[in-house]
């Protein structure tokens, strides 16, 4: 059952830590969205817990810090985990077998950023031992990278994709190409993917662990069902769907239930326990 709701302090009994997608939720790339700042700052007084998980390639500091430009107060925020975070302590620990990767990022400079303190040279796909897909510059065509593709394909080399959205809200409603869609294709050719991030367990109990609470003291509150919703429901963790994300342009005009649940069925998600507008 999906309950609509005003706000969210109707879906928070029993509640002790709000975790927010980043893109969609709070800002939609680069202006944050109404109410949610204050919101935050509401919750934060009340005494929830609040966190950050984001699909973002880039480590956990980069984007609290810019979340903290953006204007959200500095310390606002009791954990922010992102799949790049998870993807580098993988490699910080051994789990991942790579030393040479070739990189695909969206600004230049991210993936030296990302490797700062790990033994991993960064070079070019004749050389690499796997791909890391951490980023898509924007507005970029589809075959920008066509050449590492191809040569990942060729070589039999692993795609490492630490951002698994394949779209992106910004300003006004549009999307933007994500890297897990480029993912999603080279799969489909017979490359090698493996996601690091939402909808997958990894992240989610990174999150529990950095917080000390079990799932069901946990809301989720995100804008893709495919990621946030679907991941939130597999680690027993309760979700709320926010409408002016990703998926804005289906909800207006529209029965909101009749309309998340058709969403749900076309990209096989689970529903949300609750939806709402905006973060409010």
């Amino acid at each position: 059952m999906i309950l609509p709701v005003d706000t969210l302090d109707e879906a928070l009994d029993g509640i002790e830590a709000i975790v927010v997608d980043q893109w969609g939720v709070l800002h939609d790339g680069s202006t944050p969205y109404p109410y949610a700042m204050e919101t935050l700052r509401r919750l934060k007084a009340g005494g929830y817990r609040l966190a950050i998980l984001s699909n973002s390639g880039r480590r956990a500091a980069a984007n609290e810090e810019t979340v903290t430009r953006m204007g959200f107060p500095a310390g606002l925020f009791d954990c922010v985990m992102t799949s790049g975070e998870a993807l580098w302590r993988d490699f910080a620990v051994g789990r991942m077998p790579f030393s040479k990767l070739v990189e695909i990022s969206r600004a230049a400079g991210d993936a030296e950023e990302w490797a700062a303190g790990l033994d991993v040279a960064l070079t070019d796909a004749s050389q690499a031992e796997a791909v890391l897909l951490m980023g898509w510059p924007e507005n970029a065509p589809e075959d920008l990278h066509a050449d590492i593709f191809e040569t990942a394909l060729a070589r039999k080399l692993p795609l490492l994709c630490s951002n698994p959205d394949r779209g992106a809200p910004r300003k006004g409603g549009s999307t933007v190409l994500s890297p897990g869609a480029l993912a999603a294709t080279h799969a489909r050719r017979g490359g090698d993917v493996r996601f690091v991030g939402k909808p997958f367990a990894q992240v989610f109990h990174a999150v529990e662990a950095t917080l000390a609470l079990p799932a069901s003291k946990l809301l989720m509150v995100g804008d893709s069902l495919e990621h946030d919703i679907a991941g939130a429901h597999a680690a027993g963790w309760r979700s709320a769907f926010i409408r002016a994300g990703l998926h804005a342009a289906r909800f207006d005009p529209g029965d909101i239930v009749e309309t998340t649940r058709a969403l749900a069925r076309e990209i096989g998600s689970p529903l949300p326990d609750y939806t709402l507008e905006y973060l409010r």
